[in-house]
């Protein structure tokens, strides 16, 4: 996975999958990276400014989000949230029925903190590009009980790649 440089031949790919669509362009993909303090990692970086900015298509069920869009049921404006800010967590963190309460503010940093919504399941269960930290690149998946990272391809193209094919979000073994 290399989040750094685009590879053609993945464009390509994003882009049979997902269609053309109303791409950003660069100056506003620069735009958003300077206002939170970010570098979107490629392919996503490359697929918004060249491609489209979301899919009607998917993923996943409910279609993939703009760069600065959140899923209609997020419960906020979305002002909280920090780009800019790391990433928590490393593996996969399962707090409901935690014996531990996970507090309040760790709970929001996994929300908020170091990643952009690519789409929602719905019912507060969404996909997020972790944009800072250890795991940037990675797609994750967050929901009111827990979270836990893509399998085998875990960056934006493998998790399209996914979805296109039919494959199931998570690796059983």
């Amino acid at each position: 996975m290399n989040i750094e440089q685009v590879d053609p031949g993945v464009l390509g790919e994003l882009r049979a999958a997902l269609g053309d669509g109303d791409a950003l362009g660069w100056p506003a993909v620069h735009a958003f990276e300077e206002r939170h303090g970010v570098v979107l990692p490629e392919p996503y970086r490359s697929f918004v400014a060249e491609i489209s900015d979301g899919s009607g298509l998917g993923p996943p069920d409910h279609g993939l989000l703009g760069l600065a869009d959140l899923p209609s049921d997020w419960g906020s404006d979305g002002s909280e949230r920090d780009l800019a800010g790391s990433f928590p967590l490393t593996g996969p963190w399962l707090w409901e029925g935690d014996e531990e309460e996970p507090g309040e503010e760790r709970l929001r940093a996994v929300f908020d903190d170091g990643s952009i919504v690519l789409g929602t399941d719905g019912c507060g269960m969404n996909w997020h590009l972790i944009v800072t930290g250890p795991q940037r690149g990675h797609v994750w998946h967050i929901s009111g009980e827990g979270a836990m990272p893509v399998g085998a391809e875990p960056g934006f193209a493998g998790w399209v790649r996914r979805w296109a094919a039919g494959e199931p979000w998570f690796d059983a073994g």
